[in-house]
């Protein structure tokens, strides 16, 4: 798999701190196949592992879909709205993708004779199906290198706003912090042009022949469209474009629609949700997956998040009632169990009181195994169960692979959904080939063909129609909180209570009180994200800081 290559690189404090130094001199470094390879995996070490983006966990206890268990950790900086130059959880990430664009820089260099080192040592006619399949490999990775920045910038202008563009490591300002900001609309522009420049020469799926099959995990044609179609809906929406341009919307809508043609796919109805996050179902036998991250199989999904009342399990990450009330009902309600005849979405991600988890039914009444009174027991009343496998041996050590979905054509439908409503309403097709309505209502089909038609016509009420769809649909996968800065709602939405439900036994039944867990507070300056101040220092007043720091 080409991420054996690229795990040897992440477990350093460095990704580049490696046997091959990137800052040693060119005659220096061997010039063979084995090296370029290893450039070229280089560029991807820095990607963010979803599993493992905050607190060793995910992201979501940031927004208001989850509530962490532990008393301390990192997450506590955005819960209570104390970010800060000194104190930013995410500052690592600068650093990383910062590393990221310039070992693709580099790589970009120092393959230039790539060509030339591809002959050395080897017989390039007798063996010509290999030394052509490396011709194309090395195609491949300098466009890939392009993606690759354009994907780390997509990410650094999405936390910090404006940010530094590093062209090329032979700068004369080779430190990032001594380059100025480009504006936020600059450096927008600067990825569409890395896209639109080198996405011809990208292979469009690595899956399609053997010969090439051990390569899948790489950035392809699908992938760097949806880059560009994710940057262009964050850059349309309110904090990016206050002033509401219309061309910004329409702008993503068209480069969403030429994903979804470049697809040619249809989400099937009544589709799998649970199944598809479980294990390495999303790998490649989907069409729905557009890009994922892999990393060798490990249980530190399932021992983060497991029940505390599961042997080896801490609780972690727990969804809160703001989440479960989102799901709609699909039947008659019931007033003994609450999450009957629910969006299927909500069994396939949440653990809630009387499912069936690990084997027994999760209890957690006073005196139940899972007694909410426990020490380090959820707060919330839930569980996580999206994207963990039911019954892993945690105290016999039991392993297995995870893929962190980084794109996957669900959010394309409903990003090309949104970009329409805004541009031209929900069922104008403007010359493309769906409506916003017809893309949104592909999506709430494949999840269930009961779920009710969203029929309104009204702009603003299809837009709160696609809000909540997009917080069911993508619930847990890194997109709530950033959509909520994006669409400005976060000092509503994250200054209110985290709330849970409290539970409690009636004869054979049980009853539910919704409950305030945690007190929440999200401060207008933390639409964006501060540089560290050690940045600010350092780059002798070329970088300025964001308002309010």
């Amino acid at each position: 798999m080409v991420f054996t290559a690229i795990l040897a690189f992440t477990g350093c404090e460095n990704f580049l701190d490696t046997k091959i130094d990137i800052y040693d001199t060119p005659e220096n470094i061997a010039t063979n196949r084995g090296t370029i390879w290893s450039f070229g995996f280089a560029f991807y070490a820095p990607m963010t592992y979803g599993f493992e983006a905050l607190d060793n966990n995910l992201f979501a206890a940031a927004s208001d879909e989850a509530q962490q268990t532990a008393a301390t950790g990192n997450v506590y900086y955005f819960n209570k709205g104390t970010i800060t130059a000194d104190a930013n959880p995410l500052s690592h990430l600068y650093q990383n993708y910062y590393e990221g664009i310039r070992a693709a820089n580099f790589f970009l260099e120092y393959a230039k004779n790539g060509e030339y080192m591809m002959q050395l040592n080897r017989d390039t006619i007798n063996n010509a199906v290999d030394y052509h399949r490396d011709l194309l490999s090395l195609k491949w990775f300098r466009a890939e290198a392009n993606i690759a920045k354009a994907y780390y910038y997509s990410e650094l202008i999405k936390m910090y706003g404006g940010v530094p563009i590093v062209i090329s490591t032979m700068d004369k300002d080779e430190n990032v912090g001594q380059i100025a900001r480009s504006s936020y609309d600059e450096v927008v522009n600067y990825i569409v042009t890395l896209i639109d420049t080198y996405k011809g020469a990208l292979q469009e799926d690595f899956r399609n022949s053997s010969n090439i099959s051990d390569q899948d995990g790489r950035f392809t044609l699908a992938a760097a469209l949806a880059i560009k179609v994710r940057t262009l809906l964050y850059a349309a929406s309110p904090l990016n474009n206050p002033s509401n341009d219309k061309a910004k919307w329409e702008r993503a809508a068209s480069a969403a629609h030429d994903l979804i043609v470049y697809k040619n796919y249809t989400m099937p109805e009544d589709g799998d949700y649970e199944y598809y996050f479980q294990r390495s179902h999303p790998l490649n036998n989907s069409d729905e997956t557009i890009f994922m991250i892999r990393r060798n199989n490990n249980n530190v999904l399932e021992m983060n998040n497991y029940p505390i009342a599961t042997p080896g399990g801490k609780s972690g990450v727990t969804p809160s009632e703001n989440l479960v009330s989102a799901y709609e009902y699909i039947g008659p309600q019931d007033p003994d169990n609450p999450y009957a005849n629910r969006d299927p979405r909500l069994t396939a991600s949440i653990v809630t009181q009387g499912s069936t988890w690990n084997g027994r039914e999760i209890d957690q009444s006073p005196g139940g195994t899972d007694d909410m009174r426990n020490a380090n027991a959820s707060k919330t009343g839930y569980y996580l169960k999206k994207f963990m496998t039911d019954e892993l041996n945690l105290i016999q050590g039991e392993e297995v692979q995870h893929q962190w979905v980084v794109f996957r054509y669900a959010e394309v439908l409903l990003n090309y959904a949104e970009a329409m409503n805004e541009a031209y309403g929900p069922d104008v097709l403007s010359g493309y080939t769906l409506t916003a309505r017809q893309a949104l209502t592909q999506v709430r089909r494949s999840a269930s063909t009961s779920l009710p038609d969203v029929i309104t016509t009204d702009v603003v009420e299809f837009r709160n129609a696609l809000k909540h769809e997009r917080r069911v649909e993508l619930a847990f996968e890194d997109h709530r909180y950033w959509d909520l800065l994006r669409w400005k709602d976060a000092e509503t939405v994250l200054n209110l209570p985290l709330k849970g439900v409290s539970i409690l036994q009636a004869g054979s039944n049980y009853t539910y009180q919704v409950v305030n867990v945690a007190e929440r507070k999200f401060l207008t300056r933390n639409y964006y994200l501060p540089f560290s101040r050690s940045e600010i220092v350092n780059s002798n007043g070329k970088l300025v800081q964001n308002s309010g720091y």
